[in-house]
């Protein structure tokens, strides 16, 4: 087995050291907030089975570099809008990642600190995927 400099885990602190972390109680405040956009980095097995926020946005992880870059052809006009935008995946470790690199590319956005499981555990609005 290969020795990795840095696991999963040293990365996504590292991640979560310098960028904006929302607690699932302030995110569901946002909700119905229509400058915000929840964007969910799950795979779609995971929304089918667990169902997913009202309203969000569906962005595959592998995806996300190519949809929110302009001069992507696979740039999405969704994540071109005005909007503030918060990241999640079922427990906060990819969406971590994915803002921190997110961030880098010089796009503005936030995540779900404990994810969609905490959402589910708090109360927070489900709806079919």
């Amino acid at each position: 087995m290969p020795q990795l400099k840095t696991s999963a885990a040293e990365m996504v602190a590292a991640a979560r050291a310098r960028i904006e972390e929302i607690e699932t109680s302030d995110a569901i405040s946002l909700l119905d907030d229509p400058n915000t956009l929840f964007v969910d980095l799950r795979d779609v097995r995971e929304r089918q089975r667990s169902g997913s926020i009202p309203g969000s946005f569906h962005c595959p992880r592998g995806m996300v570099e190519f949809w929110v870059d302009p001069d992507s052809p696979y740039f999405k006009a969704i994540l071109g809008e005005d909007r503030r935008f918060v990241f999640h995946c079922a427990s906060g470790w990819r969406s971590a990642l994915t803002v921190a690199m997110l961030n880098d590319m010089g796009f503005p956005a936030a995540h779900l600190k404990d994810g969609f499981s905490d959402w589910v555990k708090q109360g927070g609005p489900i709806q079919d995927a």
